[in-house]
């Protein structure tokens, strides 16, 4: 270079500068050439870069060339750029018609040279530049565009350098904030769905999807799919033989699998591919609960997409994401079906001891009209017809009688097996059972475990559903959502339970009549609950009481005796 120059100074200086200002690779390589092409005053100019999937050149930027220039690409050693780049090595023609490599992309052209685009040895890309008039560009030129070429290159590697690290940074931040999402989502569509979202946009792809897997059937079923507005996906209608599907086939190797060129022949078969036009190249990972398969993450790229190493272990990751939402999604189904099972269990025996109400309220008076029809008849002649309606009467009086005792020995609970139990065990098992209930009602559950272990003789499913019912009367409270704090201790040979919550507080006129039967607050309630939770705490011989409740909250208390030591 001469070092008197200051026009090419400049232009290098400039050109190193791009690292710094540029947005993107793409608007780095535009900036290239804006600074190339009138430091000659060429008429026309591109950069080509050579596709790591293709292993051609394909224009990414031009200046003075038809528009359609683009659209074209060439391989290593075809046309003055290909020879470029084949070779590693600058190239003038000073006169483009009497050279065979010459491949016209302006009618106009008669005079070409070209620069290596390379780093460490490896050439990546090509500048070149077009004239109109032969013998228009000089060798001392061809040296000027080959430094600035070099120090070019220098500035697009440190540019794709940087957006290759924001692009891993975006993709923790995705998956960061997806763990987040995961542990507030609830519903199987919601989880999946979320996955699926972020699947698409780490990768930039046109389409992204969840297949479980049934093992005893040996099938797929699409779970959940993320796809560009444009692109139009049909769900099959059922399940997916796994012999006929293409991304079953990672749950043998347990390895991501990369499939390009989807839209030819060699794909026909596969069941579960999606049949939408544009998508020639897929990576699909294998998802994994417990060591055993539960399905298959897939995302589908437009343009023909070689993945890299990073790419795989970034699918594998994002799998791990989705293993565990469908992991959660049955786990939370089957906390709902524990809840109706309390519910269920709850409504029994409610209608349990109701029918118990009942029936000791009829054998009260049943018992008056026995005892007052024991002496009618006593004065009727033996072939009185009345002395027949009397016996009637007499047989449906002892039927009555014993339809009251079979209620209420039906209703009576057997006596239930009591354990020696860790008050803390109980309530850990209940909170884990209502977690999704807590992050429905947007409830904020916080368990103090006593310092020290305290063991209770109890029926642990008795001792749950009081729990159980505190725990919802406490939700039921916060409409809003709010914050629920369990704490327990021992004092005076007891053990003591604290329920508390920041609900607006039990109503004055209820708190007298908190634990009568039939006494609710709540529309739909049956007012039975804490009439049972009183009941099964007496039969354990501990009690059920109000600390406080206010505007600021209730606090609810349940007392045990401490199980005698073993």
């Amino acid at each position: 270079m001469n070092e008197t120059d200051p026009r090419e100074l400049a232009a290098l200086y400039r050109l190193a500068a791009l690292a710094s200002r540029s947005r993107g690779p793409a608007e780095a390589v535009a900036a290239v050439l804006a600074e190339i092409v009138p430091f000659f005053a060429a008429e026309s100019g591109s950069v080509s870069l050579v596709n790591p999937d293709t292993g051609y050149l394909e224009i990414e930027a031009h200046q003075g060339l038809p528009r359609d220039t683009g659209g074209f690409a060439l391989r290593l050693g075809q046309g003055v750029t290909g020879w470029v780049a084949l070779h590693g090595r600058p190239l003038l023609v000073p006169d483009v018609t009497h050279d065979p490599r010459y491949i016209a992309a302006r009618r106009a052209v008669r005079c070409e040279m070209a620069a290596p685009l390379a780093l460490n040895g490896r050439t990546f890309g090509v500048i070149n530049l077009d004239a109109d008039q032969p013998g228009r560009f000089t060798p001392a030129q061809l040296e000027q565009l080959v430094r600035l070429a070099d120090e070019a290159a220098r500035t697009l590697d440190c540019v794709w350098q940087v957006h290759h690290y924001r692009s891993h940074s975006a993709q923790l931040e995705t998956l960061a904030e997806l763990g987040q999402s995961l542990v507030k989502r609830l519903e199987e569509a919601d989880l999946l769905g979320t996955v699926a979202a972020s699947g698409r946009a780490i990768f930039g792809a046109r389409l992204c999807t969840i297949h479980s897997y049934d093992a005893t059937a040996a099938t797929l079923r699409l779970r959940a799919v993320s796809a560009e507005a444009d692109l139009a996906v049909r769900v099959p209608p059922g399940p997916v033989p796994a012999r006929e599907s293409l991304l079953a086939s990672v749950l043998t190797s347990r390895q991501p699998a990369e499939h390009q060129q989807l839209h030819t022949g060699l794909y026909a078969d596969a069941a579960d591919l999606p049949p939408a036009a544009g998508l020639h190249s897929a990576l699909v990972t294998p998802l994994f609960s417990d060591n055993a398969p539960v399905g298959t993450l897939a995302v589908f790229m437009g343009p023909p997409h070689r993945f890299d190493d990073a790419q795989k272990r970034a699918l594998a990751t994002l799998g791990n994401f989705a293993a565990v939402a469908l992991q959660n999604a049955r786990l939370y189904a089957r906390v709902f079906e524990s809840e109706q099972t309390l519910r269920k269990n709850e409504t029994l025996t409610s209608l349990g001891l109701l029918a118990a109400e009942i029936a000791h309220e009829i054998r009260n008076p049943l018992t008056v009209i026995k005892l007052l029809h024991a002496p009618l008849g006593a004065d009727l002649t033996p072939d009185d017809p009345r002395r027949r309606d009397l016996q009637v009467v007499t047989e449906k009086i002892e039927q009555l009688e014993d339809i009251v005792s079979r209620v209420l020995s039906f209703a009576h609970a057997p006596g239930a097996v009591h354990l020696r139990l860790s008050l803390a065990e109980v309530v850990e098992d209940t909170l884990l059972l209502l977690r999704a209930k807590f992050a429905q009602a947007r409830v904020q559950a916080e368990f103090l475990p006593p310092p020290a272990p305290v063991l209770v003789s109890a029926n642990k499913g008795q001792l749950q559903q009081v729990l159980f019912n505190l725990i919802i009367n406490s939700l039921q409270a916060m409409p809003q959502g709010g914050r629920l704090v369990i704490s327990a201790r021992s004092h005076d040979g007891r053990a003591e339970l604290d329920v508390g919550d920041t609900g607006g507080g039990i109503p004055p006129a209820m708190r007298t009549q908190l634990f009568e039967p039939f006494l609710s607050g709540r529309a739909g309630g049956t007012g039975l609950g804490l009439a049972i939770a009183l009941r099964i705490m007496k039969d354990h011989r501990g009690d059920i009481s109000v600390v406080q409740t206010g505007p600021g909250g209730t606090t609810m208390r349940l007392t045990l005796p401490l199980a005698a030591a073993p």
